[in-house]
């Protein structure tokens, strides 16, 4: 029985996690050398499994050629096999693997794999978000915290959550340990789209932090900010950004 568009991206983020971990439980390849090699065994594997499973849709990856065969496509498949590579190197749990199903240039499906905590989240099967945080928590690059952040942070009275990847930051507000994303230092399509179709379809705000909506499959694959959080704080926070941006 063929699979599903989610169970597809369900079960190629989790196999390309344990892939992941296997390279780096062997103890053969080490430092930076480790984060290389994890993103192209991992992506080889995301990408002939997609191009067997989904031979007509587009394909976007971060660790592959851009082509522009993928801009007359309606589906399009948008991939990074290691999200967060530094954390992944340093065998922290805060990386992901991120698999989005891109339809007409909106974030439809995806998964997200934590494969440190041993965890997929996935569009079809939305879970009950935890109560919010007292007081809220604002999730924040643990290297660069983006100083819209900080100040949105500290006029809430929000606390700071320091994490690694987009990713794990993104489902980090799905998962309770957060309650507001805000990201400002610039991504790519690959950094958000799985994130922010599980984020979605956990009834989550997303999109870019003016409050427009994020729009993917474009020539252009940068990003420049994303904002997910709960939306009964949709007031208070987009009213403070567009306070700092005034």
């Amino acid at each position: 029985m063929a699979l599903s568009d989610a169970e597809l991206a369900a079960q190629l983020a989790d196999h390309a996690g344990r892939i992941l971990l296997a390279v780096r439980d062997s103890g053969l390849i080490t430092a930076k050398a480790l984060g290389k090699a994890g993103d192209q065994t991992a992506n080889q594997f995301l990408i002939h499994a997609l191009k067997e499973q989904r031979p007509d849709d587009g394909l976007l990856s971060e660790e592959s050629k851009d082509t522009p065969e993928r801009l007359d496509k309606s589906r399009v498949w948008i991939i990074d096999p290691v999200d967060g590579t530094r954390e992944y190197g340093e065998e922290r749990t805060d990386w992901a693997v991120h698999v989005a199903l891109a339809i007409d240039g909106k974030p439809e499906i995806g998964a997200v794999a934590l494969p440190g905590l041993n965890e997929v989240l996935r569009t079809d099967q939305p879970r009950s978000l935890p109560a919010a945080g007292t007081p809220l928590r604002m999730v924040v690059s643990r290297t660069r915290p983006a100083a819209e952040a900080v100040s949105v942070a500290e006029k809430l009275g929000a606390t700071l959550v320091p994490m690694g990847s987009a990713g794990a930051k993104a489902m980090a507000v799905i998962r309770g340990e957060a309650d507001i994303y805000l990201h400002s230092g610039g991504q790519y399509e690959w950094d958000s789209c799985a994130p922010a179709a599980v984020a979605l379809s956990h009834g989550l705000h997303v999109s870019r932090i003016d409050g427009s909506p994020l729009v993917y499959n474009c020539q252009d694959v940068y990003m420049p900010d994303l904002l997910i959080f709960r939306k009964e704080h949709a007031r208070p926070v987009l009213d403070l950004i567009m306070e700092l941006a005034a």
